[in-house]
């Protein structure tokens, strides 16, 4: 486990928290929670040693390995997605680098009945068992299995990663950690480059992972799906909760109203005390009550009301005139660079409505906002409604501020009118009041730096809003006073984004961008999320019944006869049939993964019993990493041919 005792962090000698103390076990699932600039990217930088405290110190254990995933670092370009992720492996390739030049040497000597020869012999049986023990030859099934799982695709792993954007390159850097299986998982803001169904394989693999895990994230349904404590930073001090997320909030506030009806209670005890005390104070007759009462109040211990942070981000989305009854129509839209992005797209967007665009990453989500925006060419027709005024915030707007000027200035650049005589005012509500104002862009954080390209946005009344990714950076609870402000909104609204609990009731219909088309889907955002899944398993199914038949069919049917059954001809008993055997499969498939899951936990554990003096020495332990390993690889096999 990790110690952190009387923690302190000053930054300018203005202090970022004082005296934390708290201890992270090895199975814990912490959520690192508080509102932007509390500290909690320097919390796992201290812990992970990238950074140092001003005072205090973080206790970890001897041999105790951690992985680190920060929120922005540098990448590599120089080799292939897959051999840029071997180098988590790196340990295991010198492992077989060692073993391969203990081969050679034993080939190339005869004295097979010396003593050194012997040792040589002994040397490499120990290696190559070490080496097999560590999983030198599964972890490339392994790596496969990660790499898809976060969203890559077979081909694209002989691809160089100089191809990718940023965001997927961090994918393989987030691979590289979960490979490594380190003792405790670092990780900030994991989930920013994900899709929907990578940031789900993630929660299932950290919900089986042997080790501690703490994060920082600004998706509540992430944290809520992934931890069981809860840490907050507030106002230079932690509060630790041992429950989700969404109960810490509950509790909190529960905890505070208990903390204030004691205070009050304190507080008319001690005034009533002190009345007593100054009526009778000159009394003889009353004295020794009045001593009591003196004695009583000295002892009083003051009850303290947890400090709450109230500098919430209020948005107001003022909009416009009306516009027409359809703002956006689209009519075989298509759009391809070295490939087609979409084709034959056919969508109407309704005055009112709010929309949105959802699908993994370079789908083409930000490419059809583009479209409507008349930023790039494309075929077919893209039309905005009549009177339609646009208000656009794109992924990269934050990054397009002028670094060279200060908050305010940025603000009155584009204020007009009266607005002027407000600027003080709008930035205070988004936290950049004081000094704050004065500061200039290019040192503002990236959560600053959202705020400050959202308030712009503000400025210019609007009746369609496109936000392409509009909480990345935003804490949680601005997170929810923008939503909030979306839901008011009088017009109509497209979001790009993969964020479930943000899209959770504020939409109600969703468009899916796969490959080269895109799909309505009528519903909110889980309606969506359960009609993919479903969808993925029963083409997986009919996949795996359309195999079976196929081979069926080259034994035992003449290859002059055709008699293919098309599923859109299958009577009502065979679709009853499809469905259970769809039902069948999901579960076997879903065993499968929780067998595996379960087995490298347990190989894991046994590993380390394994490399302790005692364990070395303990051949039960040996003979049972063997069978483990062989269920192991029997448990992947049944898991490969399940997913086909």
């Amino acid at each position: 486990m990790i110690s952190i005792d009387q923690l302190s962090v000053e930054f300018s000698a203005r202090p970022l928290f004082t005296d934390i103390s708290y201890v992270v076990n090895d199975r814990d699932r912490i959520a690192l929670v508080g509102k932007n600039g509390a500290g909690k990217s320097t919390m796992l930088k201290i812990i992970a040693g990238v950074e140092h405290p001003t005072a205090g110190s973080v206790s970890v254990p001897k041999g105790m390995t951690i992985g680190y995933l920060p929120q922005v670092m540098q990448l590599a370009d120089s080799c292939t997605v897959r051999k840029e992720t071997e180098k988590a492996f790196a340990h295991l390739h010198d492992m077989q680098m060692s073993i391969k030049a203990l081969e050679r040497e034993m080939a190339e000597r005869d004295d097979y009945e010396s003593e050194s020869y012997m040792q040589l012999c002994e040397q490499f049986t120990h290696e190559s068992e070490h080496l097999e023990m560590m999983g030198g030859s599964e972890y490339m099934g392994k790596l496969e299995r990660t790499l898809m799982g976060l969203g890559f695709r077979q081909m694209d792993l002989e691809r160089p990663t100089s191809e990718f954007s940023g965001g997927w390159r961090m994918r393989i850097e987030l691979a590289k950690i979960l490979l490594q299986h380190p003792d405790v998982l670092l990780l900030d803001e994991p989930t920013n480059h994900l899709d929907i169904e990578s940031i789900q394989w993630l929660e299932q693999f950290l919900a089986t992972y042997s080790g501690a895990v703490m994060l920082v994230s600004h998706d509540r349904a992430f944290i809520n799906n992934v931890t069981n404590r809860t840490i907050e930073i507030s106002c230079g001090r932690i509060y630790d909760y041992r429950v989700k997320y969404d109960e810490y909030v509950n509790l909190r506030a529960e905890r505070r109203e208990q903390q204030i009806r004691a205070f009050e209670n304190q507080q008319k005890e001690i005034a009533d005390t002190q009345a007593f005390i100054d009526r009778f104070r000159y009394q003889a007759t009353k004295a020794i009550q009045v001593q009591q009462r003196i004695r009583q109040l000295e002892k009083i211990i003051p009850i303290e009301i947890d400090e709450v942070d109230n500098s919430a981000l209020h948005l107001k989305f003022t909009c416009s005139q009306r516009s027409g009854d359809y703002p956006v129509i689209c009519d075989e839209a298509r759009k391809e660079y070295d490939h087609v992005v979409f084709d034959h797209v056919n969508l109407t967007i309704r005055r009112g409505e709010k929309v949105a665009f959802v699908g993994k990453n370079g789908e083409g989500k930000s490419t059809m906002v583009k479209c409507i925006m008349n930023e790039i060419p494309f075929d077919g027709e893209v039309k905005v409604g009549h009177n339609v005024q646009i208000g656009y915030f794109a992924q990269n707007q934050a990054q397009m501020l002028d670094g060279e000027i200060t908050v305010f200035d940025t603000i009155d650049r584009v204020a007009r009118g009266d607005i002027r005589l407000k600027i003080r005012d709008i930035l205070g509500a988004f936290m950049f009041g004081g000094e704050a104002s004065e500061k200039k862009v290019k040192f503002l954080s990236g959560g600053e730096r959202t705020r400050l390209a959202m308030i712009k946005l503000l400025l210019e009344p609007v009746n369609l809003l496109i936000l392409d990714e509009p909480t990345n950076h935003l804490d949680l609870k601005s997170k929810d006073v923008l939503k909030e402000a979306i839901r008011d909104f009088d017009g109509t609204v497209i979001i790009v984004s993969h964020d479930r609990d943000f899209l959770d009731g504020l939409v109600e219909r969703v468009y899916e961008f796969g490959g080269g088309k895109v799909r309505e889907h009528l519903g909110g955002i889980y309606d969506w999320i359960r009609m993919h899944e479903a969808e993925q398993s029963t083409q997986r199914t009919l996949s795996s019944s359309q195999r079976n038949q196929n081979t069926h069919s080259t034994q035992n049917t003449p290859k002059n006869q055709n008699t293919p059954t098309s599923p859109s001809k299958l009577s009502y008993e065979e679709q009853k049939a499809q469905a259970r055997a769809q039902k069948k499969r999901e579960k076997a498939l879903a065993d499968a993964e929780a067998q595996v899951s379960q087995l490298e936990s347990a190989i894991a554990i046994l590993e380390e019993q394994m490399a302790t003096e005692a364990g070395s020495q303990d051949m039960s332990l040996y003979e049972k990493h063997t069978k483990l390993k062989q269920q192991l690889a029997e448990a992947e096999e049944l898991w490969m041919q399940l997913m086909e």
